[in-house]
């Protein structure tokens, strides 16, 4: 099996680019962030504070979350439901940052991760990646761009999917979720010691795409 680790901070590009490269390759693509972001959409649901931990951790059980392969796309459930779209928020967002906070939210959804990793190769990227999930992958990517140009592509994402937000609302939503992912106690963002740093301030959505590719090339001499 070969696995790529594609980790960085919010808003860099990952799950776009790590999703067409795996679907290049012919890879599956394991988005983990939409695993928190649909979890912390459950418990915004549920009345629940994010980061209430103690509360979060009751409802643990309750909370389903599945990931399922539709047409060769990845769509992420909430009890039953695909939440997809909904969990691309700025909302969902910060709710995705404060659960992941939490150790044994961690640990709930680490099994489900490593599950996938075991079965196929993959291209998996997150925040905690190279550095805890898949420390062994052949491949590791820390993929980051300025807190500018990260929220300047948020904007106009959101924009597009008629889910407009105030610029400097996406701006300081992305300079808030860098400081509790670099700050947290648990698996914090971090770029591992052999990974690839790619990043993508300057670089378009393509030329990022390419270089994500060639590196996957060089480290597996494919």
């Amino acid at each position: 099996m070969i696995h790529v680790a594609i980790d960085g901070p919010a808003g860099a590009g990952k799950s776009t680019i790590a999703r067409k490269a795996a679907a290049a390759l012919g890879f599956v693509y394991v988005d983990t962030g939409a695993l928190y972001r649909t979890l912390g959409l459950g418990m915004l649901r549920r009345g629940i504070e994010p980061t209430d931990a103690q509360a979060v951790c009751a409802l643990l059980g309750e909370v389903r979350v599945a990931l399922r392969y539709i047409d060769g796309a990845q769509h992420v459930f909430l009890d039953g439901e695909d939440v997809s779209d909904a969990i691309r928020t700025p909302e969902a967002s910060m709710a995705a940052s404060n659960v992941s906070a939490i150790p044994a939210v961690r640990e709930h959804l680490f099994s489900l991760q490593q599950d996938i990793a075991a079965q196929n190769n993959v291209i998996m990227d997150g925040r905690d990646i190279g550095t805890v999930v898949l420390p062994q992958a052949e491949v590791k990517i820390f993929l980051t761009a300025s807190p500018e140009a990260r929220a300047q592509r948020r904007f106009k994402e959101l924009e597009e999917k008629g889910m407009p937000a105030p610029y400097d609302e996406v701006l300081a939503d992305i300079v808030q979720r860098d400081h509790n992912d670099t700050h947290r106690a648990v698996a914090p963002l971090r770029r591992a010691e052999d990974a690839v740093l790619l990043d993508t301030s300057d670089l378009t959505l393509d030329e990022s795409y390419q270089a994500v590719i060639q590196i996957i090339k060089e480290k597996t001499n494919g």
